[in-house]
């Protein structure tokens, strides 16, 4: 994070969808659900890795942290960071995947607020819509997230709108 000179709210916002990525992580695998928990740590903490450098060129960050930390030699936790943006797929079946929970962790974190999807959706529609196309874009990416979210859900004993309620119960 230093060595890429990301700005301080970013790496508050990295650090909180740890925390989340890690919390769901942990309830999934209680639950059953076979996680890397390294694994969604590491793209968790790093998946706005070249974030603040993209403010600069408008390069899209996940492709290009997911490069960054392919050179340095973490090929898998880079093919999560790839994906927090945009999964490959959201019709997966079988068990959630670390993709999946980082994705996910990231839409329930707004700055560095643990918040529920509406909010976070609003903020990137506000934010990076800024065409008809990245509106439908952006409006896709809503359904589709919500539709991760009861994937996720389904496997955890609280909902989504309890899982602030349930972080601060666990700490």
């Amino acid at each position: 994070m230093a060595a890429m000179q990301m700005r301080p709210n970013i790496v508050d916002h990295s650090h909180q969808v740890c925390r989340v990525a890690e919390f769901l992580a942990d309830a999934l695998m209680d639950a059953g659900v076979p996680l890397d928990r390294r694994l969604v740590t590491a793209a968790a903490l790093l998946h706005d890795i070249t974030k603040t450098r993209s403010l600069d060129t408008g390069e899209n960050h996940a492709a290009t942290g997911a490069s960054y930390l392919a050179d340095l030699g973490y090929r898998r936790v880079g093919e999560v960071v790839r994906q927090h943006v945009a999964l490959d797929r959201y019709d997966r079946i079988g068990y959630p995947q670390e993709a999946e929970v980082v994705n996910y962790a990231d839409k329930r974190v707004l700055h560095d607020v643990i918040t529920e999807l509406d909010p976070r959706m609003a903020y990137i529609r506000e934010r990076y819509g800024t065409t008809s196309a990245h509106l439908e874009r952006i409006a896709a990416l809503w359904q589709a997230t919500k539709a991760l979210e009861r994937r996720l859900f389904a496997h955890l004993p609280f909902t989504p709108r309890e899982l602030a309620d349930a972080m601060t119960a666990d700490s």
